[in-house]
């Protein structure tokens, strides 16, 4: 799944907070996700894209929470989430804001 993340790149992204309590339960699907992002392959698509793991003995839920560069913000709360899940609405939403940005820019070249 990191391949196909890697495919799609971080370039949208300014930064991805992952925050979770490594003693509760509930807490693999959010590891992976991490794991993915804060893979090298990932992370070369974007090196302003700052990854954060805000590793907490609180026994906080696990969330995700990603800004874009656009200003958009996507939160998933990882306690009720597959890593499968959670790597598709993150997939789906770079898909989004990359397309948005594509559009705006052809837009912006098109009036020149």
């Amino acid at each position: 799944m990191a391949a196909a993340l890697a495919r799609l790149g971080l370039r949208a992204v300014k930064e991805v907070r992952v925050q979770f309590c490594p003693f509760e339960k509930d807490v693999e699907a959010t590891r992976v996700f991490l794991q993915a992002v804060s893979s090298d392959k990932v992370r070369s698509t974007n090196l302003s894209c700052a990854v954060i793991a805000d590793v907490r003995h609180d026994g906080s839920e696990p969330c995700v929470d990603v800004l874009f560069g656009d200003g958009h913000r996507l939160v998933m709360r990882g306690r009720h989430l597959t890593a499968q899940e959670m790597l598709g609405a993150f997939a789906s939403h770079i898909q989004t804001r990359a397309a948005a940005g594509g559009e705006g820019q052809a837009a912006g070249t098109g009036r020149s």
